[in-house]
């Protein structure tokens, strides 16, 4: 007996509808992660128990690490435990080879917040998530962050306004490459990171002379 043929149609419709099943799993699962790469709200509540800790991390993999935190947390089912991950980061105005960009710098290199609901299951998901070397504390216990010590991050964390990020040190030689002192030498003399300032000393007349200058106007000699 020949096997009746299913409908293009009915077919379709059921990938359709597979489409739209995927699609609303994702949104849920968005919905309970909220939060870009440097700040990951897992789950929220005002739960007075949940308290921020500081683990010692690798340095310079510390989103990769957050991201298998993250994993771990919803795979061994302990979502309303380990509730929220934070790599403190500042925007910073980089000056490389006459071009500005601005870069996300991260204020504690080998560092990263976590705040949860301490006790054993949370300990120990977290302590034996690869990259994670620590909690930071006295001997073997998790000390809390101070409420206040917490705010003033975050909100240093927050500033707006992008810095500098100066890729001179103190004495270095430079060559100034733009203004009315273009292709003199001299020494760094003083940064000033906040307004992207650099004072450089040019030798003029026979005289070390203080010149201040943007930093986009100098690059390393």
């Amino acid at each position: 007996m020949a096997k009746t043929k299913k409908p293009a149609s009915s077919s379709k419709a059921t990938a359709k509808r597979d489409i739209v099943k995927e699609q609303l799993e994702t949104d849920r699962e968005q919905a309970q992660t909220k939060g870009s790469g440097s700040h990951v709200i897992i789950t929220e509540t005002d739960d007075p128990k949940a308290r921020w800790y500081v683990v010692h991390t690798y340095s310079g993999h510390e989103q990769k690490i957050a991201q298998t935190l993250l994993q771990r947390a919803k795979t061994m089912k302990l979502e309303r435990k380990i509730l929220e991950i934070l790599i403190p980061t500042q925007d910073k105005i980089m000056i490389k080879q006459g071009k500005k960009s601005t870069v996300k710098e991260h204020l504690f290199p080998g560092y990263m917040m976590i705040r949860l609901i301490l006790d054993d299951d949370s300990w120990l998901a977290v302590r034996t998530t690869q990259g994670i070397t620590g909690f930071v504390g006295v001997g073997n216990k998790p000390t809390p962050l101070p409420p206040n010590e917490v705010a003033s991050i975050q909100k240093f964390a927050k500033q707006t306004a992008p810095k500098f990020k100066s890729q001179f040190t103190i004495g270095e030689a430079i060559k100034i490459t733009d203004g009315p002192f273009t292709d003199f030498l001299g020494a760094v003399d003083n940064i000033d990171d906040a307004r992207g300032k650099i004072t450089v000393l040019v030798s003029i007349f026979g005289r070390e002379t203080p010149v201040e200058l943007d930093f986009l106007q100098v690059a390393k000699a």
